[in-house]
């Protein structure tokens, strides 16, 4: 490509960064909230500054040319850079700044979030906010495409030492069934009796769950595996099955616990830690601040009410 003459902005950099890591322009464009054709143009108009081709844009899927597999390594620099600049001066006074890119579990979508977002924003008055709502494995995708600022998820323990980590909540996972289908005596063996309703093993929690049954030999019959809580424990309340999950999704499916119980795990116990996490270095105090506001929204709004109902889940469910 002939050398132009040209500019390299930031926009450009990140655009080439997001096609780079989704390998497509269209799938660049929706990570980044523009049109496929501002992303083609930006693309251009980069290659034409650097005076290189930067991508194989005629390849399915797009791939990096060496100039861009070297310029990647620069771009990703670049774009961290940028990100600790506008964090340094915010830093000093918090309402500087401008935009925060927040990703949070669906567990905390009712309650949790918007107390979170309310709070922050007395303290981010010029700040435009973009909540992600998903599941923890997409959350940190989009964390490590530098599609997000901060996550609460859970931890899934394959984090890199470039992102900093704050625990926030320890919940086990806790069996749920119709009222009045266990009675005394051996709870598996009557859990044997009905169909697992089973969370998807698409998303980390249900492959958390298959491979702790698996390391236990327990092997369930299972008819059903869906990903929405809500249509799970519809089911487990109309006696359709029974459910492992955690009481944060239990909460969640308030409009059926009259109609259903939970009890602890009849074997090995299995836990899940929820945490904050963002990019070390970038954000200054900010993840501290989050880290304070969530837990004490968690204390009030889900350790509080369910240790109330659940006294037995007291040395289970802990704030960190």
């Amino acid at each position: 490509m002939a050398t132009s003459a040209g500019r390299i902005t930031l926009w450009g950099v990140e655009v080439f960064v997001a096609t780079a890591e989704e390998a497509s322009i269209s799938a660049a464009a929706r990570r980044l909230d523009t049109s496929p054709a501002t992303v083609s143009q930006q693309l251009t108009n980069l290659e034409g500054a650097i005076g290189s081709t930067l991508l194989n844009r005629g390849a399915r899927p797009i791939s990096l040319t060496p100039a861009g597999e070297m310029f990647l390594r620069r771009a990703n620099a670049i774009l961290n850079e940028a990100d600790q600049a506008r964090a340094e001066l915010a830093q000093a006074d918090l309402s500087r700044l401008t935009r925060f890119r927040l990703g949070m579990i669906e567990d905390f979508d009712a309650d949790v979030t918007p107390r979170l977002l309310t709070r922050m924003a007395d303290d981010l008055r010029q700040c435009q906010f973009l909540l992600e709502t998903g599941a923890s494995h997409r959350l940190h995708d989009l964390l490590d495409a530098r599609a997000l600022d901060m996550i609460v998820a859970t931890d899934m323990g394959t984090t890199g030492e470039e992102m900093e980590i704050r625990p926030l909540l320890q919940e086990p996972f806790v069996v749920a069934v119709a009222k009045g289908v266990i009675g005394p005596g051996d709870t598996l063996r009557q859990l044997r009796r009905l169909p697992l309703i089973q969370y998807t093993t698409r998303h980390y929690m249900g492959r958390l769950v298959a491979a702790h049954l698996a390391r236990q030999n327990i092997a369930l019959t299972h008819r059903f595996e869906l990903d929405s809580y809500h249509a799970i424990m519809a089911m487990v309340a109309a006696g359709a099955g029974w459910t492992i999950l955690t009481p944060l999704g239990w909460m969640r499916a308030q409009r059926f616990r009259d109609k259903a119980e939970i009890l602890p795990l009849p074997f090995d116990p299995l836990i899940r830690t929820i945490a904050l996490t963002s990019r070390r270095g970038i954000l200054g105090e900010m993840p501290a601040q989050v880290e304070a506001h969530m837990k004490g929204l968690l204390n009030e709004m889900i350790v509080g009410p369910a240790l109330q109902e659940h006294p037995w889940l007291r040395d289970q469910l802990i704030l960190h």
